[in-house]
């Protein structure tokens, strides 16, 4: 079953004095284009979670945000007394207002005013955390899969479409190859010369080959039903879709700059207007 690369996924661990939001996006991309953010204290896990991300999303330009909102009553960041002290003082030399809070407001506006420790990530609390980082990775990819039966029911209903106007192509072609050779024919007549009947014919079946269509007919037969083979498929491979949609382009432009027969042209307009809309999807095809 083919998935999209466009996903989404959240989850949120609520821990005795914290808040973990983590959060997966995905978008389209050629190969796998991956960014993290999280908070310093858990970057050494970063590689670990780049491993482990790129082994379920493969592929696309994902974004992993890692988000950290305190709740308890514990903070990393204490007040520097003896530094808002010293500045204090060197405030009152300045002006001396006697108002205690202006000075208190002032000096904790100064540097080194407060101070941040840097607290160590607790392995229990991690394994919490490495739990909802895979609870939202099995949302984003439930988010591509269900994104991946809309494209497959998109890809199916396309294929159709090329499919009957191929019928309508095959249908005509015995009205078009006789079209080519009653002109052929007229166009001998109106010269008025005679001509060797069988040097005529062998010309004309030379001629007539030259527009004849037959084996990219059979083609673009072949690698739609292989493109509908492909999308049902266990795996997912948009490369290998784009692969053949690009054969099917191929099969379709020779049909039309061989037809001369403006019918025919009309349809295989219709077709590269499917294949296009085809392609177009195809760009977000894991």
């Amino acid at each position: 079953m083919i998935q999209s690369m466009t996903g989404y996924g959240k989850s949120v661990l609520q821990l005795p004095t914290k808040k973990i939001s983590i959060e997966i996006k995905s978008l389209n991309s050629k190969n796998l284009d991956l960014n993290t953010r999280m908070p310093s204290m858990y970057r050494e896990k970063e590689l670990p979670i780049r491993k482990l991300i790129a082994s379920k999303l493969i592929r696309g330009k994902v974004d992993f945000s890692l988000y950290m909102e305190i709740t308890g009553e514990e903070t990393s960041t204490q007040i520097n007394n003896a530094v808002v002290k010293q500045y204090i003082k060197q405030l009152k030399e300045v002006i001396n207002t006697g108002d205690e809070t202006e000075y208190l407001k002032m000096a904790v506006r100064m540097p080194d005013a407060m101070t941040t420790e840097r607290e160590e990530m607790d392995e229990d609390e991690w394994h919490e955390i490495a739990k909802e980082i895979d609870s939202s990775l099995e949302k984003i990819e439930q988010y591509r899969l269900d994104e991946g039966q809309s494209l497959e029911a998109d890809f199916t209903e396309r294929v159709k479409n090329i499919s009957q106007l191929l019928d309508e192509v095959i249908a005509m072609d015995p009205d078009r190859i006789e079209g080519v050779r009653e002109r052929l024919t007229k166009g001998i007549a109106d010269i008025k010369e005679k001509v060797d009947e069988n040097r005529f014919e062998q010309e004309l079946v030379y001629y007539i080959e030259k527009f004849d269509i037959t084996e990219e007919k059979v083609r673009l037969k072949n690698h739609l039903d292989y493109f509908i083979k492909a999308v049902k498929s266990d795996d997912s491979n948009g490369k290998k879709l784009g692969f053949i949609s690009q054969e099917m382009g191929r099969e379709i432009n020779t049909i039309g700059s061989k037809s001369n027969h403006a019918p025919m042209q009309k349809l295989v307009v219709q077709m590269k207007d499917e294949l296009e809309k085809i392609k177009e999807q195809l760009l977000n095809v894991l």
